[in-house]
């Protein structure tokens, strides 16, 4: 609940939930709408009465009118809450010490590009989970869940490629632990730094994992080296991270593995109040043609049933069906728990909190107007938001659709096209979204002048129909990095060539032959480079240039030739406007037009 309180000094506490619209925002400061208004328009930003600001923006205001600011982290009637305030939510409720009970830990596992995550995951999952219900994993599930000396672990995946970095810091804010996989053979590289920013930043309990050690050209002394240089200094070198070495392919060390994963949760006393109603981080999201939208959720804090009213970000739904990692239907699911759940009425976006919702919050939705994207996700307005927008318009845009199978794949396409930065060109999304290219797709494309860009997807028969009698372009692509080459193309052919000038050589003019009214004959000596046949000419007077033309014919001793070279006398007919008189410089040039590329 949002409200004001008052220090000893008199000074009012205002209390801003993480996102709030302007008019409640006024209600709290106990001030009236248009001199909040007025606030906002002298920073910048033009916000009406029924937009939402983001708290750093409502922050900065409130101390402007001589407030004191603190984030509200109680839930309020109809508040869509985020990631951030989740994790708060659930330091709050350990600190309060009501209704809890020990929770399994959640794990990922993260490291450089090809030093062994996946197959780490990959053989955990083989030697962890019963054979029956490795079967049963569907193919886009996530995290799912193993057990260790009877005690449950829960392991979320995240991708692992250095372009993928939000996904992975995804992965690091919900997780309680961290492995960090570092390859015997390879040491430290850039994404093995990239990541232990995040973890320092984010404060996760870390593990060591120093894979391959297999490997002849191994080396796990110099591993330990080169992470004590980069402040991560394990226990056997006087530190505080627990190390391991193993080799994932081989399935050696992995019960060590779990053992210290086990250890480091005992220490962290990981508890939640599985009372409470459930709070959920979505880790996927699908579009199944048969059972409709699908999330792959994450339980941090309380049950979530069968029956219940969600919503997701700015989804809403009722929870039809539950299903654990395996795919088993359940009935409910608690704490630290994978699940799938079925009953919302669109894909919500990776991130977004599932929590249990009123009638009044799921009719507050229902009724929100469509917001700048055609997803439907109504945006906040904050000053980053505001000076994001592109209003040049001398910017050449590539308008695009761009569906994707799955929520989390959308997500990394769009951060990815997002490092194709140009000041000329820019990509400019009419739609995104999760399922096949279907006809209203086509209409949207066709009236927009859009691409259409499908990734893991494919074009239904009617949009293809349309689009073909429409001249509407769909390319669809099973590589994320085809994807972005074709992006990166069209946006290079948006760009203007650039001219390239190649200079060739001067000519002092001794004699002019014939002067006629659109060309001249004139005859010089070659003083630097050469003489070309068809290149271009400038003609240079003491220290300006005063005209151009063209040297459409060149003779040497009487004869016709293609080039005379530096030292020679020559004549030349000059094709243009420009009288060139005895003493002219003459510079012959070449400008040619090259595709320039983002």
């Amino acid at each position: 609940m949002t409200e004001i309180t008052t220090e000893s000094s008199n000074k009012k506490i205002a209390k801003i939930p993480p996102i709030v619209s302007v008019k409640k925002f006024a209600d709290v400061l106990d001030m009236p709408v248009s001199e909040v208004i007025k606030e906002l328009m002298k920073n910048g930003i033009m916000a009406t009465i029924n937009e939402e600001i983001d708290f750093e923006t409502a922050s900065i205001i409130a101390q402007d009118l001589g407030f004191k600011t603190e984030q509200d982290l109680d839930i309020s009637d109809g508040e869509i809450i985020t990631l951030e305030k989740l994790i708060d939510i659930c330091k709050k409720e350990k600190a309060a010490g009501k209704n809890l009970q020990d929770r399994a830990p959640i794990v990922t596992i993260l490291g450089h590009v090809d030093h062994g995550k996946t197959t780490l995951l990959d053989t955990i999952r083989k030697a962890s989970v019963a054979a029956k219900e490795l079967g049963g994993i569907t193919q886009h599930i996530s995290a799912y869940q193993v057990r260790k000396r009877g005690q449950i672990i829960t392991f979320v995946d995240t991708p692992g490629h250095e372009a993928f970095s939000a996904m992975r810091e995804r992965g690091v804010s919900i997780a309680d632990i961290a492995i960090l996989v570092v390859a015997a053979d390879d040491g430290v590289r850039p994404q093995t730094k990239e990541v232990i920013k995040y973890l320092k930043e984010k404060q996760v309990p870390t593990l060591i994992a120093i894979n391959k050690i297999d490997k002849p050209e191994a080396n796990p002394q110099r591993v330990k080296q080169e992470l004590a240089e980069n402040e991560i200094m394990v226990e056997d070198w006087g530190g505080k991270y627990m190390s391991t070495e193993i080799s994932a392919k081989n399935n050696v060390g992995i019960d060590d593995l779990l053992e210290r994963i086990l250890l480091l949760a005992e220490v962290e006393d990981l508890q939640a109040d599985a009372k409470r109603d459930g709070l959920a981080v979505v880790l996927e999201s699908n579009l199944d043609p048969k059972k409709g939208p699908i999330s792959t959720v994450l339980v941090k804090t309380g049950t979530l049933k069968i029956g219940q009213d969600i919503t997701a970000g700015h989804t809403y739904g009722r929870i039809k069906r539950i299903e654990d990692f395996t795919g088993k239907s359940i009935e409910s699911v608690g704490p630290s728990t994978p699940a799938i759940i079925i009953g919302l009425n669109k894909t919500p976006n990776v991130n977004d909190i599932v929590q249990v919702a009123s009638k009044k919050s799921i009719s507050k939705i229902k009724s929100e107007k469509t917001g700048e994207r055609i997803s439907g996700v109504k945006r906040e307005t904050s000053k980053q938001n505001l000076f994001k927008s592109i209003d040049n318009e001398k910017i050449k845009k590539l308008n695009i659709i761009l569906k994707s199978d799955v929520q989390g794949s959308l997500e990394a396409i769009e951060q990815i096209l997002s490092t194709l930065k140009s000041e000329e060109v820019a990509i400019e999304y009419v739609a995104t979204g999760v399922g096949n290219i279907t006809e209203s797709d086509v209409k949207v494309a066709g009236s927009s002048d859009a691409m259409i860009l499908g990734f893991s997807v494919n074009a239904t028969s009617v949009a293809k129909r349309m689009a073909e009698g429409a001249g509407v372009d769909i390319k669809t692509f099973g590589i994320i990095y085809e994807l972005v080459e074709e992006v990166r193309s069209r946006l290079s052919d948006l760009l203007p060539p650039e001219i390239v000038r190649t200079d060739f050589g001067r000519m002092k003019v001794l004699a002019i032959f014939k002067n006629g009214k659109h060309d001249m004959i004139v005859g010089g000596r070659i003083i630097e480079g050469k003489a070309i046949k068809g290149v271009s000419v400038e003609v240079k007077r003491e220290t300006e240039i005063i005209g151009t033309g063209k040297l459409i014919n060149l003779q040497q001793n009487m004869k016709n030739t293609e080039e005379v070279k530096q030292g020679n006398e020559c004549g030349i007919t000059f094709e243009g406007g420009t009288k060139i008189k005895e003493g002219d410089l003459l510079i012959f040039f070449k400008e040619e037009e090259v595709k320039r590329k983002i």
